[in-house]
């Protein structure tokens, strides 16, 4: 079965024509915006092999300069997370330079400066899970050397690391989770806490010496939902120096289908009143496409994810941000509730490009 992850490459050429308008047409008529000016990076966001040469091109003119991808399922264990995760990075490997009209790999900030002046998009790898590493410490090492740059502890469940959001009971960071933090640490891999229990989160947050990072959540205290993140969390990881990253999952934040887009603002006004404007950042965990839920899509959806399938929770997106061009929407938003274009800036980039330089390079 191929998962929403495993969809990003190849397979997503299953979908019908009908169910996505693959093209995409911009999400508003806005005139040049700042996002074409400003640094604009994506903590966690989508690049699929079935993207056109029109889209594509739509990401870079919407100001688009970089964004971190997920390069495989991460619902899996042992030997088939490893093989997962190698076929992963093969598969962006190949896809960046097929299409290197349009996208770099990037394994240090600097690529996201050379990716700006050549007008392409740089892409930083993630796993959302650390299963792929079993527990060999020297898989750390050689997914580094492939050029993976960040990995997430856990995802929704317990693994060998800690506990994943979902657990009932999150007895913590592991003495192996222990030893994966410090060696992520040794190497340059950034450490990613999405999807982490409340206490896995705490304890690597103290555990890490370097910053950390929650790439796309959202917040607890205003919203109850596994996914999401406490106050004293998301306190944590600024004390620290890292960032969190608001994410665009409208089941995160509200069941309200139309004009929702409120509650994502809310959001990152939220975070921001908790952990500062220099500690919070944009991880959209969204596709570029413009999406419409036809019964067919629904359908192949539901294929995908198996028990995973939620349909009271889908659409997963905000109408207002289905589409390419929604980090000028965010902006031309956010500004109109009165933020500076300072703040602005740090929101959208500068944030994470400071992280990037201190802990990857």
């Amino acid at each position: 079965m191929i998962t929403r992850r495993q969809f990003n490459l190849g397979a997503a050429g299953s979908i019908a024509a009908g169910s996505i308008a693959a093209g995409a047409t911009p999400l508003n008529a806005l005139a040049a915006t700042p996002t074409q000016d400003a640094l604009v990076i994506d903590a966690m966001g989508e690049v699929r092999e079935v993207y056109t040469d029109k889209l594509c091109r739509e990401m870079i003119d919407s100001g688009l300069n970089s964004i971190t991808v997920t390069l495989c399922d991460p619902k899996s264990y042992e030997a088939v997370a490893y093989r997962w995760a190698m076929d992963g990075v093969l598969a962006y490997d190949r896809l960046i330079e097929t299409e290197s009209e349009f996208w770099t790999r990037a394994t240090t900030v600097a690529d996201i400066d050379r990716a700006r002046r050549e007008g392409r998009i740089a892409i930083f790898y993630l796993f959302q899970n650390s299963t792929q590493f079993g527990r060999n410490l020297d898989n750390v090492d050689v997914f580094y050397g492939l050029g993976v740059r960040s990995s997430q502890i856990t995802y929704n469940f317990q693994n060998w690391a800690g506990a994943g959001c979902n657990e009932l009971n999150d007895s913590g960071l592991t003495v192996f989770g222990h030893e994966l933090v410090e060696k992520m640490n040794e190497v340059g891999m950034l450490i990613d806490l999405s999807h982490a229990g409340m206490k896995t989160m705490a304890d690597s947050i103290a555990a890490s010496e370097v910053p950390v990072i929650v790439s796309h959540s959202c917040c607890k205290a205003l919203y109850e939902h596994n996914r999401n993140t406490t106050d004293g969390n998301i306190r944590a990881i600024a004390d620290k120096g890292g960032l969190f990253g608001v994410t665009q999952m409208r089941p995160f934040m509200t069941h309200q289908i139309d004009n929702a887009v409120h509650f994502y603002y809310q959001h990152i006004e939220h975070a921001i009143n908790v952990a500062g404007i220099d500690h919070v950042c944009i991880g959209s965990d969204r596709d570029h496409r413009r999406l419409t839920l036809t019964e067919e899509y629904l359908a192949e959806l539901k294929a995908e994810e198996g028990p995973n399938f939620v349909r009271s929770e889908w659409p997963l997106y905000f109408e207002e941000l289905n589409g390419p061009r929604r980090m000028e929407t965010i902006w031309d938003g956010l500004s109109k509730r009165g933020m500076h274009d300072d703040h602005l800036e740090k929101l959208f980039g500068l944030n994470l490009q400071r992280l990037y330089a201190e802990v990857i390079g």
